[in-house]
């Protein structure tokens, strides 16, 4: 019996993606950082549709008191926000002011959808002028249950988001060091052209 054995070859780990250059200047301590005060100040824009929208203002209430979990309830407006909860039945009218709203908050930004309603339809699914669900229109990050869910479920899926936030690398989520920058006229391709200048002909 040999009773030295063949030390066992070392186990080599997967080296962590990362976003070209940049990476050499955000250390992984300061990404955990970071991460942690995305967390734990996400300033909310409450999209409120139908009922569903009285079930998120009671979590937000003494009794539930999301504000402890650092969720600051009813921002300004769409540019101070950083989450998105839809909260109630997304109509075909209403989803282009969803989505207009949603494209005027700052990245990094999040999505809660809230309510059978606005995740798949809920009970008007077959209706002719309900979106079948916000997803149609807007990445969603969490989706909570229920018609409608209670405050407790809208806890729960705040929890969930935060710890999808801990985890997060934004090299991963806004894109990698492959991927080629947009062109000026890309960029430009949804502005209004400037009027011209008088006796000028466009």
């Amino acid at each position: 019996m040999d009773v030295n054995p063949a030390p066992a070859e070392p186990v080599l780990l997967p080296e962590p993606k990362r976003l070209g250059a940049l990476a050499r200047l955000a250390p992984e301590p300061m990404k955990v950082v970071l991460n942690w005060g995305r967390r734990y100040s996400l300033w909310v824009f409450n999209f409120g549709l139908a009922c569903c929208a009285i079930e998120f203002i009671a979590a937000s209430m003494a009794r539930h008191d999301f504000i402890r979990l650092g969720v600051i309830p009813f921002a300004p407006g769409p540019r101070q926000a950083d989450l998105m909860v839809v909260s109630g039945t997304v109509t075909d009218k209403m989803a282009p002011a969803v989505k207009r709203l949603y494209e005027q908050m700052p990245e990094p930004k999040y999505v809660i959808s809230f309510g059978a309603c606005s995740n798949c339809g809920g009970p008007y699914w077959d209706s002719y002028s309900v979106t079948k669900g916000v997803d149609q229109i807007i990445p969603v990050d969490v989706y909570v249950p229920g018609c409608p869910p209670r405050p407790e479920a809208l806890l729960q899926g705040i929890l969930k988001l935060q710890e999808k936030i801990a985890r997060e690398s934004l090299g991963e989520r806004y894109g990698n060091g492959d991927t080629a920058r947009p062109s000026p006229a890309a960029l430009q391709s949804g502005l209004v052209p400037p009027p011209a200048p008088k006796g000028e002909a466009r």
